[in-house]
Formats: C-alpha cells, structure tokens, sequence
C-alpha cells in the first residue's frame, strides 16, 4: 500500500508532502503490491497513545472486565488510539491485583482493538488533602513490596505509577519502581518545591496531569510545575480537554516545557463517548454534563475528562499548539516513556503501520493498524 498526496509527520521537520509505505503489518521504504490511497488534502500521523485515561462507552479499567476493557480497546482505536496504557484508581490491593491480572491476560490473548502496551497505577499511594476525585478509604502510604506484588500480577506490565512524594516512604518507592521497571510521576500531592525536587533527583521523571491535584505554580512558590521544569529529564501531563486547563496555560506549558516534554493525555471516564448523566466512579459516583465531568453533589471538583486523545489533540490544536507539536505530544512522547517508541509513534520504516489520516478540520477519515484498513462503522 501507497498512501500518496498528505502531508506526513516527520519527527524533525513537521510535515512534509512525501508517501508512506507498508506491505503487511510494517512501514516500509517502498510499496510493490500496486495499491495506492489517495490522501490529498489530509494530515496523514502516527497511532496515538493514551498513557493515562480510565474508561470509555460505559467501561472502567478499574472494573477488572475482560469485557470492559475489550470495549475501551475498540472504541480507542476507532478514535485513532492505536497504543493505550489505562489507569486504574486508588482501590485496595485486592480489586488492583484483579485489574492487573486482567490486563495482563488481555495482552496474552491479544484480542484486537488498541494494543494494550501497559498498565498506569494513578492511586493509592495519594495524598489525602489532593486527593480529588479518588477514594480516599483506599489511600494508602507509599509501599515498595505492595507494588512489586502488583508489577508480578500485571506480568510486569505496570510501566507508570503515581506518587505523592511528601507521604511516608515515597524515596523507597521510587528506588523499588526503577528496579521494578515503573516510571514515578508526581501528583495528588501537597509537595513543595524542594520535596518535589528530591524526589525527582531520587528517580521520579514525570508529573500526573500538571497543575490539576497539587499547588499552584506561584513566583515565591513554584511547586511540582517549577521542580518538573528545573530537572530536564521530566515530562509533563496535560489534559487538554477545554475543562482542565486554561487554552492560555496550554500555550505556556509548551512554551516552558518544550514539545518534547509535554505529554497529552485525555483523563477519560466510562462516560466517554456516552450521554449526559450519573455514572460509577472508583466507588464513587460521577455527573456528567457536557463536556464536563464533576463528583456528584460536588460541582467543584473535577473527576476526569469525557473527551478521548484524539479530541484532545483536536483542542491543542484549536488553541493554537503546532499540529507538529501536539502530535508530538500525543503519539511520540507517550511511546517514549513507554518503551514501545522503537516499534510505535512515528512513521519510520521498519515500525508498525499504525496511522491515522486528518481532514484539514482535523477529523478522522481514516485509520490503518498493522497495516489493516479499520472498521470504525461499529
């Protein structure tokens, strides 16, 4: 196959009017199979990736549902997310050892839909003063052992778990997650700047959905934004979803950051992609209005997105991120942290065909995976 006419993403120069090529499941160099797509007017980009979101079209990963989670897997690659890494909330060990297990047979069986690449531990090792909109009869202080019985239950498939790193033990923890092969991101935390500094010098290389659930970026206070800024090797979450983040503070978190420092991610609830109302929520219970997602009876508390990557992305976009840039943000990036960049993310020969065609309105038209024309009729 010949994708011929877009405009294609190339890592460092943005877009450029070239083909894309593949035989089979793999980018190739050239086509000799006579087939050929025309993709005139269209961005033509990598598969996203998805390293923090929870559900979608009714389902949670939190749920432990073979079912569940095949439905989140289909759904994300009709939206174009062809790699997810779904979160799981703050739970007791018990339901985490299930939603791991699940994940881990998902893999195993490799049923279709986005290929689930790994598992993302937002809870429980929490704060309780920023918890938000986890439960907090589940928090728990950080615990190297817990997480290392749950790595063992995923079949080392935990790649992110989040910390705060003010709470008893956070320094052990993160010593633990790098022999355990986890990423340390920093969040729902009451951490200053030296705490959020010392731990990131102990190993912590990111920060879960930047400025959302810890303290504010203030000039005699900068907190875990000013920590993440000052240690080069950290990447930042965003949720560009229009509810979270100001569009003005979108614009500035890359300006500060750098495109290759800021990862998009959607943050979405079961109630993607479904209609207005109450859904469950870790134990909880959600309202959703819009395009906004409260706790129920609490107005003001914000519990996650109903927006999925590939509309996020739209929203970077629309407030004024470099496509280039956004796209960066939410297919290279992810995959970098994730390990899986030297199969996914760009569109260099040699990886897997996962990409995605954009009309000049930046909707989807098409999505091919491994090398496969998607169905996104269902």
């Amino acid at each position: 196959m010949r994708i011929t006419g877009g405009l294609v993403f190339d890592l460092e120069q943005g877009f450029l009017p070239r083909d894309v090529c593949f035989e089979g499941p793999l980018l190739e160099g050239a086509s000799a199979d006579g087939r050929t797509y025309d993709a005139s007017g269209c961005y033509v980009i990598p598969g996203l990736t998805d390293l923090h979101f929870h559900g979608c079209m009714g389902a949670d990963f939190s749920d432990a549902s073979p079912e569940g989670l095949q439905v989140m897997a289909d759904y994300e690659l009709r939206r174009g997310v062809t790699q997810i890494c779904p979160a799981g909330m703050t739970l007791g060990e018990e339901q985490l050892t299930r939603i791991c297990e699940n994940a881990a047979a998902h893999r195993a069986k490799d049923p279709g839909g986005a290929e689930l690449v790994g598992v993302n531990l937002e809870g429980p090792f929490l704060s309780r003063a920023k918890k938000g909109a986890q439960n907090a009869a589940f928090l728990h202080d950080p615990d190297p052992a817990m997480l290392h019985r749950l790595q063992q239950a995923a079949q080392g498939m935990v790649k992110l778990v989040t910390l705060a790193p003010e709470q008893p033990g956070a320094l052990e923890l993160i010593q633990g997650a790098r022999r355990d092969g986890v990423t340390v991101s920093l969040g729902h935390t009451t951490a200053g700047y030296d705490t959020a500094c010392a731990a990131y010098q102990a190993g912590a290389r990111q920060a879960t959905h930047l400025f959302n659930a810890m303290p504010p970026f203030t000039h005699r206070a900068p907190g875990v934004v000013g920590a993440a800024f000052d240690h080069p090797q950290v990447r930042v979450e965003l949720i560009s979803d229009g509810v979270h983040i100001h569009p003005s503070v979108v614009r500035a978190v890359f300006r500060l950051f750098g495109a290759d420092r800021v990862i998009l991610i959607s943050d979405s609830l079961r109630a993607t992609g479904m209609p207005d109302g109450r859904y469950p929520f870790g134990g909880q219970e959600i309202e959703v209005c819009g395009n906004r997602a409260t706790m129920a009876g609490d107005p003001d508390t914000l519990a996650g997105s109903v927006s999925d990557l590939m509309g996020c992305l739209k929203y970077a976009a629309s407030f004024g991120i470099p496509l280039a840039d956004a796209v960066r943000a939410a297919a290279v990036n992810p995959a970098q942290v994730l390990g899986i960049f030297p199969r996914a993310g760009s569109l260099d020969p040699g990886k897997t065909a996962n990409l995605v065609l954009l009309d000049q309105n930046l909707e989807l038209k098409d999505i091919f995976f491994r090398g496969r024309l998607v169905d996104r009729g269902a």
